[in-house]
């Protein structure tokens, strides 16, 4: 089996997903940067940086071109992860008990990471 050498595959252009990248990368070097040091001992860096990695999966998920069926992030579950990300701030600013922040940072982190694995999952079920 021959191949035709004079046309060569041409590669798709990655332009918007290298650009997504960038702009997700900004992001966290602006929170590494301008974070002193004890503040990435607190609850709210954890919110932050899963804030981050899920808008990174949802941008990838936006630009995949190659997808036959729509892989949807479970909307509800993303809901109840804003609702905890929006107590969590809420509990700091207020300075009700640590254990509040911590728990509602938390519940952020798992309802994203359970959202996160459920597209994973559902992307890698599409590739077999």
């Amino acid at each position: 089996m021959s191949q035709d050498l004079s046309n060569p595959p041409v590669p798709k252009p990655r332009r918007w997903s290298v650009i997504a990248a960038g702009l997700l990368l900004l992001a966290l070097a602006i929170v590494v940067i301008y974070t002193t040091r004890p503040a990435f001992f607190s609850p709210m860096a954890l919110v932050v940086v899963a804030a981050i990695g899920m808008a990174a999966l949802l941008l990838q998920l936006r630009f995949r071109k190659d997808q036959t069926a729509a892989v949807r992030a479970p909307l509800w579950l993303n809901a109840v992860g804003l609702l905890f990300a929006v107590a969590a701030v809420f509990a700091d600013l207020l300075h009700l008990h640590p254990n509040v922040m911590i728990l509602a940072a938390l519940g952020t982190v798992v309802c994203f990471a359970i959202s996160g694995v459920k597209v994973i999952h559902s992307l890698r079920k599409q590739r077999t």
